[in-house]
């Protein structure tokens, strides 16, 4: 079981190098950029807090999290559009809830 406390930020980087994207950091988070799109990623633990404002993010959370945490931000309704990407360990994921815009990552 992978340690659910904290955060997968190793992973979300790889995740979005893989993707083509270039990964910035920026603090606990990072900016993820590919042409025209930038995307704020938060790699999430169990405890945090999603953030209230933003425009293209991210999340980034161990496989145990993330039907929790699609809950959670479907639920606070946050003005932004947000994905989440659900690791497993050994380093799979998969897209656990994407966007509703027709626009590709």
């Amino acid at each position: 079981m992978a340690p659910v406390s904290t955060p997968p930020m190793k992973e979300a980087k790889s995740i979005f190098n893989n993707l083509g994207y270039e990964v910035i950091d920026d603090g606990d988070e990072f900016r993820a950029r590919r042409k025209w799109r930038e995307v704020r990623v938060t790699a999430y633990a169990d405890s945090m807090s999603a953030p209230k404002r933003g425009e293209l993010r991210c999340f980034v959370t161990w496989e145990e999290n993330a039907t929790r945490l699609s809950r959670q931000l479907r639920d606070s309704d946050p003005e932004y559009e947000w994905a989440v990407i659900a690791v497993r360990e050994g380093g799979d994921y998969e897209v656990a809830r994407a966007p509703p815009s027709k626009i590709a990552v």
